[in-house]
Formats: C-alpha cells, sequence, structure tokens
C-alpha cells in the first residue's frame, strides 16, 4: 500500500506500548471495531507487581472512553460511588470542608487501578497483550514501516506505533527530546491494612473517600481503597534526593518515621499517626512533569497518548485524560482512511486539549501544599 495504514487496504499493523489503561481501552475499541493491535509490555506477567491505589473516573472523560469501549456497565458495578466522599482538614485536625455524595451520584465514582486493569484486560481477545516486551527503540524511516527493538533481541514490524509508555516512555524519543522535571514536590507513600480492625481511629479519619491536609510546606493525603485499605501520600517541598540527604535509605523504615514525626510535630496526634503508622515500608514518589507546552511535528507513523504525551502532577485528570486520548486515537483509525490521517485528526484535538490542561495544572503540585480548602 502506498500510505501507511490504509483501511481500504490490508489492516494496519498496531503495536500500542504500555498495557496501562490508556493503551489496553485503545485495544479494546479497536478490537470492537474490528481492528486488531498487539499490546506490548514490559512487565513478565499479569501480577507481577502491584498496581498501586485507586482512581477517580469522571464522566465527562474517563467514563466516556468505557462507554464507548462497552465496559460502562461493568464499571460502575465494580466502582466505588461512596469513594467520592472528600474531606479537608487543618494540622490541628479540625474539618475545613466535607462533600458527601448525593445517593446516585455517579460524576466521579473510585475503583483500584488493578481493578480497572483487570476489567480491561479481561474485554480484549486472547492474546492480544505480550508480556515482558521491554522496548529498546523505535527505528526506521518516519513514512514507515517502523521497527521495534526489545530488550530480548525481538524486532516487530508496524504500520503504527502508538506511545502508552507512561512517564518515562521510550517511544517519545522518537517524537521529541522533552523528558520529564522533578516538580520539586515529592510524595511519600505508606500503606494501612485492614483499617476497620487494626486503624480504626484512621478509617473514622479518611472515611469512605479522600482526607487531605496541608500547612502550605507540608501536606498529606489519604484514600480509600478497596478491601478494607487505606494509602497515604505524604506531601514535601523537598530535593528529589531528600531521603538519602538524610543519611537513610527507603529501607530505613524507623529513620524515615523519625524524620516525619520531626517534620510534621507540630500536627495534631491524630493526622500524625497517617505519618508512622503504615503497615510496611514507605514507597518514595517524586512527582515529575513534563515541559509545558509538550508538543511535535506530526509523524505519519508515531503518535502518543496518556503520561507518554502529557505527564502532569497528579491533580485527579492523568488515567481520565489517557482513557480519552486512546477513545479519541483508536476512533479516528477507525474512521479514516490512513494511519496518517487517523494521526493528524487525532493530534489535531488531543495536542491543544493537553496543552491547555498543562498550562492550566503548571507548577500544580504546589496547590497539593495549599492550607486553603478547595473552592
Amino acid at each position: 500500500m502506498s500510505t501507511p495504514g490504509s483501511l481500504s487496504a490490508p489492516a494496519p499493523r498496531i503495536a500500542i506500548i504500555g498495557a496501562g489503561p490508556g493503551g489496553l481501552i485503545c485495544a479494546r475499541i479497536l478490537q470492537r471495531h474490528g481492528l486488531t493491535a498487539a499490546v506490548y509490555e514490559r512487565e513478565t506477567a499479569l501480577g507481577a507487581r502491584n498496581q498501586g491505589g485507586t482512581l477517580d473516573l469522571h464522566e465527562d472523560n474517563g467514563q466516556t472512553a468505557l462507554r464507548e469501549a462497552g465496559l460502562l456497565d461493568d464499571f460502575f458495578r465494580v466502582s466505588r460511588p461512596e469513594g467520592q466522599e472528600m474531606r479537608q482538614l487543618n494540622p490541628a485536625g479540625s474539618l475545613l470542608f466535607h462533600h458527601t455524595p448525593a445517593e446516585g451520584e455517579r460524576s466521579k465514582p473510585e475503583i483500584d487501578r488493578g481493578q480497572l486493569r483487570d476489567l480491561l484486560l479481561d474485554s480484549l481477545q486472547p492474546g492480544t497483550v505480550r508480556w515482558g516486551h521491554t522496548l529498546r527503540s523505535v527505528e526506521g524511516p518516519a513514512s514507515g514501516p517502523r521497527q521495534l527493538h526489545f530488550a530480548d533481541g525481538t524486532v516487530v514490524e508496524a504500520d503504527l506505533v502508538i506511545g502508552a509508555d507512561g512517564a518515562w516512555s521510550t517511544v517519545r524519543s522518537a517524537l521529541s527530546d522533552a523528558i520529564p522535571r522533578y516538580s520539586g514536590v515529592s510524595f511519600l507513600e505508606a500503606r494501612f491494612d485492614d483499617v476497620d480492625t487494626e486503624h480504626p481511629g484512621i478509617a473514622d479519619l479518611v472515611g469512605q473517600g479522600t482526607a487531605a491536609a496541608a500547612d502550605g510546606d507540608r501536606g498529606l493525603f489519604a484514600q480509600r481503597n478497596s478491601g478494607d485499605h487505606i494509602r497515604v501520600y505524604l506531601i514535601q517541598r523537598v530535593p528529589a534526593d531528600w531521603i538519602s540527604a538524610a543519611g537513610l535509605t527507603i529501607q530505613d523504615t524507623d529513620g524515615i518515621r523519625a524524620l516525619l514525626s520531626d517534620r510534621y510535630r507540630d500536627w495534631s496526634p491524630n493526622l500524625r499517626r497517617l505519618l508512622t503508622d503504615n503497615d510496611g515500608r514507605y514507597v518514595d514518589r517524586p512527582i515529575h512533569a513534563l515541559p509545558v507546552p509538550h508538543t511535535w511535528e506530526q509523524n505519519p507513523t508515531v503518535t502518543l497518548l496518556g503520561d507518554a504525551a502529557h505527564l502532569m502532577p497528579p491533580l485527579g485528570v492523568g488515567v481520565n485524560l489517557a482513557l480519552l486520548d486512546a477513545c479519541e486515537l483508536a476512533l479516528a483509525i477507525v474512521h479514516h482512511n490512513t494511519v496518517e490521517d487517523a494521526v493528524l485528526a487525532y493530534e489535531k484535538t488531543m495536542l491543544p486539549r493537553s496543552t491547555q490542561m498543562q498550562q492550566r495544572l503548571d507548577n500544580g503540585a504546589e496547590e497539593l501544599l495549599s492550607a486553603e480548602p478547595p473552592d
């Protein structure tokens, strides 16, 4: 065929890099329209690692994509509408703001990352995801076909490469020299298990959704997960290497607890328990973001979605934009005669939208430290 991916000719060979929510829902929507795509994932198998905390999927983007994928009812069956509860406290522990969702409210129900991934994986044709494939480079001419070189020596040819491979995307380097930069704000994750039995005071403090507090320099954000778990993210304006600079390692749980107890010493005892009573080790999560705006010259055989395209601070939009990106890209491929036309149409919408959101959230990690209650 003269143009890569002509849909009037043989179907394009589509390679999606990354089996996160964006990559999986893109493959799902393509399959619903009779097109196939292979998803290449560096994890060795399903369940190779914990997928992390909980997500709120919004009705105007994340839920839109799930509806197009034919999975919205399945999502509502496993999601937690009660997770829409929000509490904002001050460092003294006083309640500043409290939202309790109305009965039937489904504007942004919560779902664990692992549950969402399972839902998407179960919807795909067997063999769609190729586990244990770590991408090393994207080679070949811009006009295609492209060659994907994997760490195990495998080389795969594709007419369209979709980078859904997250913050540290390998596919991105085929389009852009941009790399994520440290925001100056870091999260430290703490996990609490069997909270209703083992940590009833923390369970009462957090409720069924989220609870947050901040004093302008330090903050915390606690989220109820399914399975009687709570995750707490301790938010600090610190150098990226703050743990090693204190002479500690992430494995030194007692040392980090002592450091946190000192840094949050003016906070109420109830809130300090969210820092120090956790089960197991902490997880260090420095917050990075791509330069604003992040754009590139249109390429007929490579494109990006989600964090690979527009990594932003974690303010509740990331996975929703990834799902919307994936939905719009899949539909563009379905409804255009060539892959090149599909990519052009998709990026014509996605890039301005992501630029606008990047500009709104630029330095947004600082907002997580604001002592002001939410609007």
